[in-house]
């Protein structure tokens, strides 16, 4: 399925990052502990030591606080990259969602969650997945980072990267690879995949999510994820994600 990463301001960009947009029109008009759906707090950035927690919120959907404040991560990811990455663009999709569902009395009932599963793979509800998928992977997105973050993880998660992959070098090897060779738009993913962890890279909205996958941590590999900070230095993006970004320990409570 194809997915848009563009807010509603943006006519510049080129029509095919504008597919969710056009699935929204077309249409009518969380976050997770183990893959769960996202909370749905204030959208206003509200630092918070607490993970976030699975909801059974059906709509409207509002769009979940991110975990610290803007500033908090910088000088990696500035304040102005989130303020175009979340504050327009995760909210077009979660506006857009809104918008799509809000005269469908099935799928308005429905959690996050349960919405994407019930819509994936249906080309007629492509514009409900696209979005949902979006504000979920999103939300997971915001979780897999803290300021402070980076370098190898402890304990039984470190274990199960070393029995999954040989050692975590060989897994850094594994996630860069798997970020840095999605073509185009899309996310990298650490997963738990029925005891055995493993990277998996998905393009546009996918996610492990309908797989059946435990997600652990993701990464966000559209460019505009990293274009302010980083320009076209994907690569460099890639590493201090995971030198200096990744929060093992939401993948550690996911992990179960």
């Amino acid at each position: 399925m194809n997915s848009s990463h563009t807010s509603q301001s943006s006519p510049d960009i080129p029509l095919d990052r504008r597919q969710v947009l056009a699935g929204s029109l077309a249409g009518a008009s969380a976050i997770a502990l183990g893959c769960a759906s996202p909370s749905n707090p204030s959208p206003t950035p509200t630092p918070t030591n607490a993970p976030t927690v699975m909801t059974t919120q059906a709509a409207p959907f509002t769009l979940p606080a991110l975990p610290y404040a803007d500033t908090a991560l910088e000088p990696v990811m500035s304040a102005k990259t989130f303020s175009f990455h979340y504050a327009k663009h995760h909210k077009a999709y979660v506006d857009n969602l809104n918008n799509l569902v809000k005269d469908n009395a099935e799928l308005s009932a429905l959690s996050l969650e349960a919405l994407i599963k019930k819509v994936a793979g249906d080309s007629t509800k492509a514009g409900v997945f696209n979005n949902a998928a979006q504000v979920w992977n999103h939300t997971f997105f915001w979780n897999s980072m803290r300021p402070g973050g980076g370098g190898a993880p402890t304990g039984r998660l470190l274990e199960k990267i070393n029995a999954s992959f040989g050692d975590y070098e060989k897994f850094k090897t594994a996630f860069s690879d798997a970020a840095k060779t999605q073509f185009g738009s899309g996310w990298a993913w650490l997963v738990d995949d029925g005891g055995k962890l493993a990277v998996l890279k998905t393009g546009n909205a996918e996610t492990p999510l309908t797989q059946g996958k435990k997600c652990l941590i993701t990464l966000d590999v559209w460019e505009h994820a990293y274009y302010l900070d980083f320009q076209n230095r994907r690569p460099d993006y890639i590493t201090a994600f995971l030198d200096k970004l990744v929060n093992w320990e939401f993948a550690e409570k996911n992990l179960g």
